[in-house]
């Protein structure tokens, strides 16, 4: 494979990886947002894709497996050489947005309860 064709692959991976991260995003802010609006049964649609995402997770070892494809296709191994992401956030991603599942799922849990 020509150099020019690992870029290539490795550009459609990382926008692939932006666009799953992103959806995947959204499920976790929509979650406390849907509960709020009294959607309780979308919060918990939410809830099931994120768990399937760590499950996904867990099966990998907690690596995406998007992130395992794009280390064929560089060297560089950067926390966002995968993702179109600051490195910062792609360095702590599973802790930010694992705090924010976590607080939303208690939210939704509170309110649903109420």
């Amino acid at each position: 494979m020509t150099l020019l064709q690992r870029s290539s692959a490795l550009r459609a991976i990382k926008i692939l990886h932006t666009i799953v991260w992103a959806l995947l995003a959204a499920c976790i802010v929509g979650i406390p947002v849907a509960s709020w609006k009294g959607r309780h049964g979308l919060a918990a649609g939410l809830v099931l894709i994120v768990l399937l995402e760590v499950v996904v997770l867990l099966i990998f070892r907690w690596r995406c497996p998007l992130t395992l494809i794009a280390e064929r296709y560089t060297a560089d191994r950067r926390a966002n050489f995968d993702i179109y992401l600051p490195d910062w956030l792609a360095r702590h991603n599973k802790t930010v947005f694992g705090v924010i599942f976590l607080l939303g799922v208690v939210y939704a849990g509170v309110r649903y309860w109420r």
